[in-house]
C-alpha cells in the first residue's frame, strides 16, 4: 500500500482508496464468516434471539423463555406490543408471552436488534470521532424510519387495499436497521486507529459511504433477516421481487421527499419511481409545512415502543 503521505498526489489517490476499501472489506467479511461480526458489544439474549429464529422448530415459549433473561428487552418488546404502531387491536397485554404471541417471533427478533443497535449508537465506547459518526447515524435512520412510516401509511391510505401486504411496523424496522453494516466499519476504523495506523477522515468517510451497503447486506444475511430488509440496505432490487410498491420503494420515496424537504443540492440527479399512488402518498407529505412534517415525525416515534 502507498503511504499515506503521498495521498495528495493525483495519480495514487484512486489506488489509495480502492486498496483500503479492499483491506477493510477483508476485515469485516473475515470477523463475519467466522462469526465474529465486528460490532459493538450486542447483548447475548439478541443474540440468542437471532440464532433461535434461524431454526425452524422455534416456537414462542423459547423466545418469550430467552426474553425473560434480560428483563430490559423484556420490558421493551412488552411496550411495542402495546404500542400505537404494533397493536391494531388496541388491546393491553402485561405478559411476554402474550407480546411475543402477538408480534410473532420474527418480529420480536428485528425489534430486539433495532432497540439494541440504537442504544450502542448512543453508547459505543469508542473514540470521540467514531462516536460521533454514530450518533449521526441514529439521527439518520430514526429519521429515514419515521419517513418510511408516513409514505407507508399515505401509500395505503390512497390504494384501497391493494397494497395491504405493507406493513407500517416492517417499514419502521427495515428503515432503522438500513445501515447496520456502518457498525462494523466504524469499529474496524476504531481497531485500525488504535493499531497506530492514520488514515483521514475524508477518507475514512468514502471508505464507509462506498462499503456500507454490502457490508449491511452480510450482516443481516447472517442473522437470517429477509430480502426486504437487504434491499433497503443495499438499495438493490431482488430479481425475484415481484410487489408493485416494495419496501425499496418506499425507502426510496422516503429519501426523496427528505431530500426535497431539506432542498439537498443532488435532489435534480436523484431518480425515483412510483406509480400514481406514490405520487399521491408524496404529493400530500410534501406539501406539508416544516413544522407539521416534523411534529408528524415525531408522532410516529413517540407511538413506536422503541
Amino acid at each position: 500500500m502507498n503511504h499515506l503521505s503521498f495521498y495528495w498526489l493525483p495519480e495514487n489517490k484512486k489506488l489509495l482508496l480502492e486498496s483500503l476499501e479492499s483491506e477493510f472489506a477483508h476485515l469485516v467479511e473475515q470477523s463475519i464468516n467466522m462469526g465474529k461480526i465486528t460490532l459493538p458489544p450486542i447483548p447475548d439474549v439478541v443474540l440468542k434471539i437471532q440464532q433461535l429464529c434461524t431454526h425452524e422448530d422455534t416456537g414462542i415459549p423459547e423466545i418469550s423463555d430467552c426474553l425473560t433473561e434480560d428483563p430490559g428487552l423484556t420490558a421493551v418488546v412488552i411496550r411495542v406490543a402495546n404500542s400505537v404502531v404494533f397493536n391494531r387491536r388496541n388491546i393491553t397485554c402485561t405478559d411476554i408471552h402474550t407480546a411475543v404471541s402477538r408480534l410473532g417471533i420474527l418480529r420480536v427478533r428485528d425489534i430486539v436488534t433495532a432497540q439494541a443497535i440504537e442504544q450502542m449508537k448512543h453508547s459505543a465506547d469508542l473514540n470521540k470521532e467514531c462516536n460521533s459518526i454514530l450518533t449521526n447515524s441514529a439521527t439518520v435512520s430514526r429519521e429515514l424510519a419515521a419517513t418510511m412510516v408516513l409514505v407507508t401509511q399515505e401509500v395505503l391510505k390512497h390504494s384501497d387495499g391493494e397494497y395491504a401486504y405493507l406493513e407500517v411496523e416492517k417499514s419502521l424496522l427495515v428503515g432503522l436497521l438500513a445501515d447496520i453494516g456502518l457498525f462494523c466499519l466504524v469499529n474496524e476504523y476504531h481497531h485500525y486507529l488504535d493499531r497506530g495506523n492514520y488514515l483521514d477522515h475524508n477518507l475514512a468517510m468514502q471508505i464507509f459511504n462506498s462499503r456500507c451497503p454490502s457490508t449491511s447486506q452480510l450482516v443481516l444475511k447472517e442473522w437470517g433477516f429477509d430480502h426486504d430488509f437487504i434491499e433497503v440496505a443495499t438499495n438493490k432490487e431482488a430479481a425475484d421481487n415481484k410487489a408493485e410498491i416494495s419496501y425499496l420503494d418506499i425507502a426510496r420515496m422516503a429519501n426523496h421527499l427528505l431530500m426535497f424537504r431539506r432542498q439537498d443540492e443532488e435532489l435534480d440527479d436523484h431518480y425515483v419511481e412510483f406509480n400514481l399512488v406514490g405520487a399521491e402518498a408524496l404529493f400530500e407529505l410534501s406539501n406539508l409545512n416544516e413544522t407539521e412534517f416534523q411534529e408528524r415525525i415525531h408522532e410516529v416515534m413517540n407511538s413506536t415502543g422503541l
